[in-house]
C-alpha cells in the first residue's frame, strides 16, 4: 500500500498540477495582472506620443506653422494616422496646437501655442543640463554589454530618448568624449547602421559598477532593519492589486530572493554554465541586467522592443515578455496605448499611485507636455488671448518663439506675415 504522501503526488501528476514546495524557482506559467494606475498612465502618454508627432511635424516648417490640411496629409504619411485625425486632435487639445483661420488664404492654419514652445524649452534645457549624467548613463550601458563593452549605434539610437540623449548624440556625446567612446565601423563598411558605440578601457571607477538595486537594499535595510543575509541577493517586490499569493508561491519566492547571482557588470564568460545551480544564477542575472537597465532610464521605463533589441548584447532570455510577466512582483507590462501592439515595462519600485517617486527635471519637463493635453478646452480663452496679442514665452507670430528656442534669429518663413492683428478678430469666434 502507497504511503499517503506518494499518493498525494501521484494525484498531482494525474491532475496536471506541480509541487512547488520542492522547487527553488519562481512559477513559470502566472496568470497576468493588471495594474490600472500604470494603464491610466499610458492612456496618457498615448496622446503625448501623437502631440510629440504632430509638434514635430509643425516644427519641421521654416515657420513652424503649416495648413491644417497639408499637416494633415503629412500626419497619415509619416505618423500613421488616419484621415482627419490629426485635425480633431488639434481641436480637442486647445492648450498645445493653436487652429486659426488664414488672413488672406482663409484656410485653417496651426502653430503650437505659448505654452506647449514654453514646455519645448524647459525640455530642451534639462537635456542639456543633463549631459554630465548622460555621459555616465551611456557608460554604464556599455559596461552591461560585457565582455565586448559594445552596442549597436542603431540601437541606441532608438531608445535616446528613455536614455535622455540628444538627437545628435553621436557628435554630442560619443565624438565629444573620446576618453570614453569611440565608434567602430565594420571592415569596408561605412553604413551608419552597421556602426558600434564601444567603450574605451579607463581608470577603473568602483561607482560605475554599482547597480541601482544596491543602492536599494541599503535604503531598505537603513529604513526598515532585517537579517542582512535575506537581503544580500533580494530584489524589492511589490505585487499588483489582486494579485494572488499563495503558500508555495510564496515559499519559491523567498528561496528565489536568497538564490545568489552574478553582478550584471561582472564578466561571466570564465565561468562553466552548464551545471543547474549556474543556470538559476544566470537566470537571476538576467532580472538584474533588466533592472538596471530600467533605473538607467530617465523615466524607469522602456517598451519591450527596445529593451529586446539588446538582448543578444546583455544575455537575456530569448522568450523575454514571458520572462518578464514571471515576475510581476518586479516590473510591469502594460498593453495600453497601441491598441495592443506596444507593450511597456516599468520598473515597479520607482513608481508610486502611477508617478515616479524620485523625479528628475527631464522627467517633470516631459510631463508637463502631459498636463496641457488633459487640460479642458474650456479654459483656453486665456492662451488663446496671448496667442492672438502675440504675447506669452516670447512667442510673437507664426516662428518666433520656436527660432527662440532654437537660439536662431535668422529665420523668414513667408507666412510670419499672419500678424497678430487679424488673429485677434478670428480668435473671437471661438472664446466662449
Amino acid at each position: 500500500m502507497p504511503s499517503p504522501a506518494i499518493l498525494r503526488r501521484l494525484t498531482s501528476a494525474m491532475n496536471g498540477g506541480r509541487s512547488f514546495s520542492q522547487s527553488t524557482s519562481i512559477p513559470k506559467k502566472l496568470q497576468r495582472v493588471r495594474d490600472h494606475a500604470f494603464d491610466d498612465y499610458m492612456e496618457i502618454q498615448k496622446k503625448v506620443r501623437r502631440a510629440l508627432k504632430l509638434q514635430e511635424l509643425i516644427l519641421s516648417h521654416p515657420s513652424q506653422t503649416l495648413p491644417v490640411s497639408r499637416l494633415d496629409s503629412l500626419a497619415r504619411r509619416y505618423a500613421g494616422l488616419a484621415p482627419h485625425e490629426s485635425g480633431s486632435f488639434l481641436l480637442r487639445h486647445p492648450h498645445v496646437f493653436h487652429v486659426y483661420e488664414h488672413p488672406v488664404q482663409r484656410v485653417l492654419w496651426a502653430r503650437l501655442t505659448p505654452r506647449a514652445l514654453n514646455q519645448l524649452r524647459s525640455e530642451s534645457s534639462a537635456l542639456l543640463s543633463a549631459l554630465p549624467s548622460t555621459v555616465l548613463r551611456l557608460r554604464k550601458l556599455l559596461l552591461l554589454s560585457s565582455p565586448r563593452r559594445r552596442l549597436r549605434l542603431e540601437h541606441v539610437r532608438l531608445a535616446r530618448r528613455d536614455l535622455a540623449l540628444p538627437d545628435d548624440f553621436e557628435l554630442s556625446v560619443v565624438l565629444a568624449n573620446p576618453q570614453f567612446f569611440r565608434l567602430v565601423s565594420p571592415l569596408g563598411s561605412d553604413e551608419p547602421r552597421l556602426k558600434y558605440i564601444e567603450s574605451v578601457p579607463a581608470p577603473d571607477d568602483p561607482d560605475l559598477t554599482v547597480c541601482a538595486i544596491e543602492h536599494a537594499r541599503e535604503r531598505e535595510y537603513r529604513s526598515r532593519g532585517g537579517e542582512a543575509e535575506d537581503l544580500r541577493f533580494s530584489f524589492i517586490i511589490n505585487f499588483p492589486p489582486g494579485f494572488k499569493i499563495g503558500k508555495y508561491y510564496r515559499i519559491a519566492v523567498w528561496k528565489w530572493q536568497r538564490l545568489p547571482y552574478w553582478s550584471p557588470y561582472e564578466d561571466v564568460s570564465g565561468y562553466d554554465l552548464r551545471s543547474l545551480e549556474a543556470q538559476k544564477r544566470m537566470e537571476k542575472r538576467a532580472v538584474a541586467m533588466i533592472h538596471e537597465f530600467l533605473s538607467l532610464t530617465v523615466e524607469k521605463k522602456s517598451t519591450l522592443e527596445r529593451i529586446a533589441q539588446f538582448r543578444e548584447a546583455m544575455g537575456l532570455p530569448k522568450k523575454l515578455k514571458e520572462f518578464l510577466l514571471q515576475h510581476q512582483g518586479i516590473f510591469y507590462i502594460s498593453t495600453r496605448g497601441n491598441q495592443g501592439k506596444l507593450h511597456t515595462v516599468f520598473l515597479r519600485e520607482a513608481y508610486r499611485k502611477g508617478e515616479l517617486i524620485e523625479p528628475n527635471e527631464l522627467y517633470t519637463a516631459r510631463r508637463k507636455l502631459g498636463e496641457l493635453l488633459l487640460l479642458s478646452p474650456k479654459k483656453v480663452n486665456f492662451d488663446r488671448m496671448l496667442t492672438s496679442l502675440g504675447r506669452g514665452d516670447g512667442f510673437s507670430g507664426g516662428g518666433g518663439g520656436r527660432r527662440e528656442l532654437l537660439g536662431d534669429d535668422n529665420g523668414d518663413g513667408q507666412e510670419d506675415n499672419t500678424g497678430s492683428e487679424s488673429d485677434s478678430g478670428v480668435e473671437s469666434e471661438f472664446v466662449e
